[in-house]
């Protein structure tokens, strides 16, 4: 059975709730950056602050895309706290205020995310879906550039 952008519902609905585990993981990761932002400290101040703002804008278009994309596919988007917090793989960052390890933060959170945008590019190449290849291929290289830009600014 096709859905409404004639793709099989049954492998998009495997695909949407791997959309939806990133989702999740997008909104801890958003979150974490809030608070690096409002609480970093130290001689790195001006230039973290400015760049974990520039994260964070950038997520929060994400979480957009990747909720209107699982609507897309006819599933709903995770939207509650408690919901994302049961299904994220990315964890809360409490209390971090040094530059280095919320920048090592930032980097793990990116590796997470890169590593389940490969995962649904792969689900998503499997049930012909190419809205969602073209996202998770944009978002791959974007990630990609940006933890080599981080790997080089903590060594």
């Amino acid at each position: 059975m096709k859905n409404l952008v004639g793709l099989d519902k049954e492998k998009t609905k495997v695909l949407a709730e791997k959309l939806n585990e990133l989702l999740a993981d997008y909104q801890l990761f958003y979150q974490n950056l809030r608070g690096f932002h409002w609480n970093i400290k130290g001689r790195d101040f001006f230039e973290l602050h400015t760049k974990f703002e520039e994260f964070y804008d950038d997520a929060v278009v994400k979480v957009d895309e990747i909720a209107e994309r699982i609507l897309t596919l006819e599933v709903e988007p995770l939207h509650t706290f408690s919901d994302y917090l049961k299904t994220a793989t990315i964890k809360e960052a409490k209390g971090i205020s040094g530059g280095d390890k919320a920048v090592e933060v930032v980097v793990d959170n990116f590796a997470t995310l890169v590593c389940l945008e490969r995962e649904i590019l792969a689900l998503a190449g499997d049930a012909n879906d190419e809205g969602t290849v073209a996202l998770m291929s944009d978002y791959i290289a974007q990630t990609e550039k940006t933890l080599w830009m981080l790997n080089s600014y903590l060594k």
